[in-house]
């Protein structure tokens, strides 16, 4: 590992993630009274925080531990319209989800989505033939206007040369659709990111150990830093309890009587280094109502999910040797064996999804939006899908509007009035980044491999030029951080002064992918918490 020399800060820029940039967002945080405050830092909340920072509202958001730290970053990695929702007759909730996907991966983050094509292979004896699941994939496409082509059957070996992983046995026919794939933790960092350009104060790990209230109504909270300790508050008009798996312990906090108002479902998967080239993606029906897929992702393969009932605590959520043996065992029903070595896993995660209260199969029940309305005024959201994100942003500012004595709605712009497609920082054409960056570095910077270019453009879009411009100034943040991977040093130093990132795992996991490859050594590590430490 190279030996890095000490990296100067890069400023008081609002995204600085130093300690003393901590210390002034927190006196940011507690001398002001925020409009709204946003309690959980994934997707829902922040997406929430971005609409209403644009509607022109005073927004605070704040998460316990990093940004989309938790189920958020524990995703699937799909934005797609839900093939499997037409079992159930849901065509306008997959137009809608379609809609919704197509606008994220072309207009608001085509730097950070990619068109990725999906094989469906029927085998012989499987739960559905090869006709219904053709006129399936084409009903589909029809959904999407056949933005992704024509949804269409292929043979069983035009199949297997695009993924010469594909087990044949008994393959009769494949069905070919397309969705879209991304890397969900960077999704959500660039959607802070939006947030805080359009005039939000953020902070991450920063845990609520209570409530405010005022004449019974809850008007703010109290919060300790995680990270040195400090104690303070936050007064807001209103809040928004958007945590999560957590939800209804924050809801207690509002009302001890509080009944439950969601369920938890637990989604494992594995992550594999690859044997051979994927040119497409496997969603294999397992039954009549779930899939498993089989997904080439960041130079990797991606196998999931699981969907059982958790009522354990959400902070213990992890994948167990039983998970692992059913991800490999569904996964053996189209991919072959030697793919599927246990000596292959590099990384297992799991999330948890939030579905509504009630009886029934979690497999089965509806991925719809949790709003309710605590005793003390509180809104608490949860659920949803990660493909209509902005959807949901938008669906809870309408809510806020419309509560009981309008408490917001004089001072926000309708979401009727807003741009539809806003985009997200870094919006730019993946290629022509890359290509820039490999024909000068950047404005300026080195030359660098091709894999770090393209991965620079794909994961940051045009902001790729300001970690290049760093690269340059350092030739020491030019180095890669492991040598089997394309992420350099000048990330690091990125994520810590632009990108809120503290701790290594926030860099590791989230800003990067070394920990997902297996790469986070311990002297990577080590080499990590260095450079944060020098920000501080």
């Amino acid at each position: 590992m190279t030996t890095l020399q000490s990296v100067p800060t890069l400023g008081t820029h609002p995204a600085s993630g130093s300690l003393r940039s901590r210390a002034e967002t927190r006196e940011r945080l507690s001398k002001a009274t925020y409009d709204l405050l946003v309690i959980g830092g994934g997707i829902l909340g922040i997406s929430t925080a971005w609409h209403a920072a644009q509607s022109g509202l005073r927004v605070a958001l704040v998460d316990a531990g990093d940004f989309a730290g938790a189920t958020s970053s524990a995703s699937s990695k799909l934005l797609h319209g839900g093939l499997r929702y037409l079992q159930t007759g849901a065509v306008k909730l997959v137009a809608e989800n379609h809609f919704e996907r197509r606008a994220v991966s072309r207009q608001v983050a085509p730097h950070l989505a990619n068109p990725l094509t999906f094989y469906l292979p029927v085998y012989k004896g499987g739960p559905h033939g090869a006709a219904k699941l053709g006129a399936g994939v084409f009903a589909y496409s029809a959904l999407s206007a056949f933005g992704d082509g024509v949804g269409h059957v292929i043979s069983p070996s035009r199949a297997a040369r695009d993924v010469p992983e594909l087990r044949t046995d008994g393959l009769k026919a494949v069905a070919v659709y397309g969705d879209d794939q991304m890397n969900d933790a960077r999704m959500a960092l660039m959607t802070v990111r939006a947030a805080v350009d359009a005039g939000a104060v953020v902070l991450n790990h920063a845990a609520v150990t209570g409530l405010r209230f005022t004449r019974g109504r809850v008007t703010g909270a109290e919060l300790k830093d995680r990270q040195d300790g400090t104690e303070f508050g936050v007064d807001a008009r209103l809040v928004l309890n958007a945590t999560g798996p957590w939800v209804d312990h924050l809801r207690k906090m509002e009302d001890p009587a509080a009944a439950p108002s969601i369920r938890l479902s637990k989604g494992a998967h594995l992550v594999l280094r690859r044997t051979r080239p994927w040119r497409a993606a496997l969603a294999t029906p397992i039954d009549k109502y779930r899939i498993t897929f089989a997904l080439p992702w960041e130079d990797m393969l991606l196998l999931g999910t699981t969907d059982e009932e958790y009522e354990g605590d959400p902070g213990d959520v992890a994948v167990t040797e039983k998970d692992t043996a059913q991800i490999l065992d569904e996964a053996a029903f189209s991919v072959r064996d030697q793919q599927l070595s246990r000596d292959l896993i590099t990384y297992s995660f799991a999330g948890l999804r939030v579905l509504p209260g009630g009886p029934g199969n979690t497999s089965k029940a509806k991925r719809e939006t949790v709003v309710t309305e605590g005793r003390g005024g509180m809104l608490s959201v949860a659920g949803g899908k990660w493909t209509t994100f902005r959807h949901i942003g938008r669906t809870v500012m309408n809510k806020l509007a419309e509560l009981p004595g309008r408490p917001l709605a004089e001072d926000m712009e309708p979401m009727a009035r807003l741009p539809r497609k806003v985009p997200l920082p870094g919006i730019a054409n993946p290629d022509a980044v890359a290509h820039r960056l490999l024909a000068e570095g950047g404005t300026p910077g080195p030359r660098m491999p091709a894999d770090t270019a393209r991965h620079l453009a794909t994961h940051y879009g045009s902001l790729s030029f300001e970690i290049a411009r760093l690269a340059d100034e350092n030739p020491a943040l030019a180095e890669r951080i492991h040598p089997d991977a394309p992420e350099i040093w000048a990330q690091v130093a990125y994520a810590r002064d632009r990108e809120w990132a503290t701790t290594a795992d926030d860099v590791l996991r989230r800003r990067t992918t070394l920990t997902i490859r297996g790469l986070a050594t311990d002297e990577i590590r080590a080499g990590v918490e260095g450079m944060l430490a020098e920000g501080r």
